[in-house]
């Protein structure tokens, strides 16, 4: 199946020339995350003190960022998970310093290990030992340990998600929120949306070999549910979410799907579905009038969440 787009919001479809191929394989991994890096990045929109350091775990060191906006006391916390289809990407996030920026939260964004080099389930450890330590150096952070969010975009949705039922199953932190943009949750893309070949920005051939690097194999409906949380059976006492993804993004149907499962297992969940937008255009795009309004519903989901004033 093809993607038709017409579909596409007209704002969003000059961007679509200029993005970077993410035809991304085993071979040329490596190749991607150097083009990536040395693409220059534009000017942060917002200013916020920004922490590098180094979290040690059971798993060994995990380097952080941590955004902070002002030195107020006991301040709301939300540990960030970087996108890129769990193989690449960077830490040193746009949309955690807008975070910490518009809520005046703490917002803590890991440097997890990527895939192939380091497959699940080291990436996901890495972010939960960060989740612990956040809880258990809570004074030293000046965070409230009672209103800590676990939150990601695309493969840092999925991650988020994955840690979040990691925490409920090991009897681990208590979260107040998951926020989910967009999360790449489905190894088997199993959906009607998951049938069409032609998305723009991350298509189903490099979905499906991204999964592959990360689950270090292809286990199918055996994937572990902490590293893809479509394949978990119970969703039963998770934090409650906000879920978001656009109409013609590859992850809609199972983001879809997740947001109802949650439902019908009484975890309350908010979730938007934005007409026009393909996977990431929101970032591609910031000043479209879908990005705005992704960016000022999650805003408004994760400040409620957090009493936010």
């Amino acid at each position: 199946m093809l993607l038709d787009y017409n579909k596409i919001d007209p704002e969003l479809l000059p961007a679509i020339e200029q993005l970077p191929n993410l035809e991304i394989t085993r071979e040329n991994v490596q190749q991607v995350r150097a083009t990536l890096a040395s693409r220059p990045r534009p000017p942060s929109a917002v200013e916020v003190m920004e922490t590098v350091d180094k979290v040690i775990t059971p798993d060994g060191e995990v380097g952080v960022h941590i955004y902070r906006k002002s030195k107020r006391a006991n301040q709301p916390a939300v540990m960030w998970i970087h996108g890129g289809g769990y193989i690449i990407g960077s830490a040193a996030d746009e949309r955690a310093r807008v975070i910490s920026a518009s809520l005046d939260c703490t917002v803590v964004s890991v440097e997890y290990r990527l895939a192939p080099e380091h497959p699940f389930p080291a990436g996901a450890n890495d972010c939960y030992g960060v989740l612990e330590w956040m809880v258990a150096q809570s004074d030293l952070l000046n965070i409230d340990p009672m209103r800590i969010a676990i939150g990601g975009a695309s493969a840092g949705g999925g991650m988020a998600a994955g840690v979040a039922l990691m925490a409920r199953d090991r009897g681990g932190p208590k979260m107040k929120f998951q926020l989910l943009l967009y999360p790449m949750i489905d190894n088997l893309h199993s959906t009607d949306s998951g049938q069409i070949e032609n998305h723009p920005v991350w298509n189903q051939g490099t979905s499906f070999r991204a999964w592959e690097m990360y689950l270090g194999g292809t286990p199918g409906a055996d994937a572990s549910p902490y590293a893809a949380a479509a394949r978990a059976t119970d969703l039963r006492g998770l934090p409650p979410a906000f879920i978001c993804v656009g109409s013609e993004d590859l992850f809609r149907d199972e983001d879809i799907e997740y947001a109802r499962r949650l439902v019908q297992a009484d975890v309350p969940c908010e979730f938007a579905l934005f007409p026009g937008l393909y996977h990431g255009g929101d970032t591609f795009v910031p000043t479209a009038r879908v990005s705005r309004r992704l960016n000022e519903s999650f805003l408004r989901a994760l400040g409620d969440a957090l009493n936010v004033a």
